[in-house]
């Protein structure tokens, strides 16, 4: 999935917006069954950075591990063995932490050296700050 790639100045319609969403996404929305489940995820943008949103909640900040790779921002959970409990039996298990791997493709305006992580509330927090010539607001030339 491409986290943003806009050719025409900076505006694009919903359409294409919609459409390169779920371009990514595979058949079985949500569903992979070589990483297991996909968080849901938002992407926001503002003038300064891209903020992505990745649910995952009852995860721990250490069992995340995100990189990035010939332009490609990939962010994977694994869940670390549990160590079996002798003081008591477990009686019944309904949930369960299944390993994923999102990529997201990085546009040439995202500053890879400066892509900052937190996770809080459930909810692994991305900052992908833009390089500074993206930032650059247009200027007024004076007519003399």
């Amino acid at each position: 999935m491409t986290l943003v790639k806009v050719n025409n100045n900076g505006h694009r319609s919903l359409s294409n917006f919609v459409d390169e969403f779920f371009q990514g996404l595979p058949a079985g929305l949500g569903r992979d069954d070589s990483y297991g489940f996909f968080p849901p995820v938002n992407i926001h943008e503002t003038a300064d950075a891209y903020h992505v949103e990745l649910s995952a909640p009852g995860r721990s900040k250490e069992d995340f591990k995100i990189s990035v790779d010939n332009g490609q921002l990939v962010v994977s959970f694994e869940k670390k063995e549990e160590v079996k409990n002798e003081e008591y039996k477990t009686i019944r298990k309904e949930f369960s932490f299944k390993s994923f791997k999102r990529s997201f493709n990085l546009d040439e305006r995202v500053d890879a050296n400066g892509i900052q992580a937190k996770y809080e509330n459930g909810v692994l927090k991305l900052l992908l700050p833009k390089k500074q010539e993206v930032k650059e607001a247009a200027k007024q030339i004076n007519i003399q």
